[in-house]
Parts: C-alpha cells; sequence; structure tokens
C-alpha cells in the first residue's frame, strides 16, 4: 500500500496496489502493520456501511470529547468526494479541509484522524461507503458542522440547492457555532 500524507497533519491518503488479471483483480485493503508504520496505532472497534444514491451529501459528522473518532473510509461501489474539515481550534490548519475522490474504480481509502468533521458527495446512484472507526457510536456526542458553511470553502460538486441531506445537516451549525477540539 502506498501511504500518501496531504497538507492536513494526520490526514492521509491510502492507495492499495491491485494485483489484476483476466479474472479482475485482488488486493489487501488494510494490513496492520503496514498501517501502523504510516499512521500509528490505531484500534479499530466497529465498522459501518451507507449505500447512497447519486446527488446524497452526508455530513459534516464528528463525535465530541471522549467519543471522538479516527476512521479509515473506501466506496466498495460506485464514487465520492470525500472531505475532512479540521476541527482542531489549537492546529495550524483549523478550518481547512481536504477533498478526495474515492472510488471502487480507484479504490483509494482516506484515514481521517480525531479532531476532524467527515461528510461525503455521492456522485453514482448505489454507492457503497464503508468505514472503520476507532470509537463506539455515541448518539450523546454525536456533532455536526454546516456542509455549506462559506468559511469552510468546500467546492461540493453539487449545490446547496441539489443535495439531498437529512434535516440534522440541512439546520447544522456553522463553524463559529460548532462544538470544536482544543
Amino acid at each position: 500500500m502506498k501511504f500518501i500524507p496531504t497538507d492536513l497533519a494526520g490526514v492521509i491518503i491510502i492507495e492499495p496496489v491491485r494485483h489484476g488479471d483476466a479474472r479482475g483483480y485482488f488486493c489487501e485493503t488494510f494490513r496492520r502493520s503496514d498501517f501502523e508504520k504510516a499512521v500509528g496505532a490505531v484500534d479499530f472497534v466497529q465498522e459501518n456501511e451507507s449505500m447512497s444514491r447519486r446527488g446524497v451529501l452526508r455530513g459534516l459528522h464528528y463525535q465530541s470529547g471522549a467519543s471522538a473518532q479516527a476512521k479509515l473510509v473506501r466506496v466498495s461501489r460506485g464514487s465520492i468526494v470525500d472531505v475532512a474539515v479540521d476541527l482542531r481550534r489549537s492546529s495550524p490548519t483549523f478550518g481547512r479541509h481536504i477533498a478526495v475522490e474515492l472510488s471502487a474504480a480507484n479504490g483509494r481509502q482516506l484515514f481521517v484522524p480525531r479532531g476532524f468533521a467527515h461528510g461525503f458527495a455521492v456522485l453514482e446512484d448505489d454507492t457503497v461507503f464503508q468505514y472503520k472507526v476507532d470509537n463506539y457510536y455515541d448518539p450523546s456526542s454525536e456533532r455536526s458542522v454546516s456542509p455549506f458553511d462559506p468559511a469552510l470553502g468546500i467546492a461540493w460538486p453539487l449545490g446547496a440547492d441539489e443535495a439531498i441531506v437529512s434535516d440534522k445537516d440541512a439546520f447544522a451549525p456553522m463553524l463559529c457555532e460548532a462544538e470544536l477540539f482544543e
């Protein structure tokens, strides 16, 4: 696997090596020893999957306090634009984001450490998104930031008027009103 650092400390793009022939391909999507060399020790405790249609925008989500989560995300069918936003007030990249296309075709994954909000816009119908987390889901710690906050400057592949969002995401607070990390 190839581990590619980004401009946001701790956020890493991972490109598995695919070995293909006429039957298709094989690749490792996770190998703890390689992952720990590149990222450090992370104990994943839960894995989740969602399926969405084109135009769905999920996020920007995170869990606060002791329930914060690191995530390793990937797409096994379809494609998305995946976004991580630095919510660490003391970080030199506070409020900045990275956007990466993840797809079944490119096999890329993204590691999002604790202290970041995460979201994605779905580019194809029936897209399947999978992610491992290092802390259990805690509904009382669930938080969000508006994906359309102009202060974030995220160039989503669809506008606010055409994105399919949950009520929770539609009414999420702006960054300046959100509960943040130190």
